[in-house]
């Protein structure tokens, strides 16, 4: 565990703070960025390891450091730590190639997860393809009309857009929404998106278009 480093870049102290102690006594190395700026400068000489990047601080957001990462050829795996109501926020850090998100506050367990998915990224790049396996096999139970609707939670769409392209009502696309999350076993909608992502249900668009008629 001790050769395991994660970088957290967060712009709150309190934050950097909990976190570094919180990863320390789990093994990891730490090193703390104070803004988007500063670990960009450093990126380019870390070693492998896991990016913690808040999604909102001031001056460059997490976003826009996520895409300069991309630019510069910087691969270190990240997940996204947003605030409550930031889904949207979370689905463009996700299409970005983000490997998850955590939701504040999140709890020790669910950041020591995504930071996993992180390091096995890292060291196994099949993980990914067994992921996307078993998320794709628990989608199978959903109808195509809640997959559609699932479809429009991935692109980050309010309810009333999901049922204006879909030509429903927002009412259908509510009980629509809480047929698939409870199918999925899931008790959150970040959980839902978690498995769409993971099979990359947006990107079967296209494929599956003649199927769902």
């Amino acid at each position: 565990m001790a050769d395991k480093i994660v970088y957290v870049v967060d712009d709150d102290e309190a934050i950097r703070r909990s976190l570094s102690f919180m990863l320390k006594t789990s093994g990891h190395q730490v090193e703390l960025f104070v803004c988007g700026e500063d670990f960009l400068k450093a990126a380019g000489k870390l070693g492998p390891g896991c990016v913690l990047l808040d999604i909102r601080m001031p001056g460059m957001d997490g976003l826009e450091v996520q895409a300069a990462m991309g630019a510069r050829g910087v691969t270190l795996p990240v997940v996204v730590m947003t605030g409550h109501g930031d889904i949207a926020l979370a689905v463009r850090a996700m299409k970005g190639g983000a490997i998850d998100f955590l939701e504040k506050p999140f709890e020790k367990a669910a950041m020591l997860a995504a930071l996993e998915q992180g390091f096995a990224r890292l060291g196994a790049s099949d993980l990914r393809k067994i992921r996307a396996r078993e998320a794709a096999t628990r989608l199978e139970a959903l109808t195509p009309r809640e997959r559609d609707v699932l479809r429009g939670l991935v692109e980050g769409l309010p309810n009333k857009s999901i049922a204006y392209d879909l030509g429903i009502s927002p009412r259908t696309v509510e009980i629509h929404r809480a047929n698939l999350m409870s199918k999925l076993d899931v008790k959150s909608l970040s959980e839902a998106l978690r498995i769409a992502f993971a099979a990359e249900l947006g990107e079967a668009r296209e494929g599956e278009g003649a199927a769902d008629g």
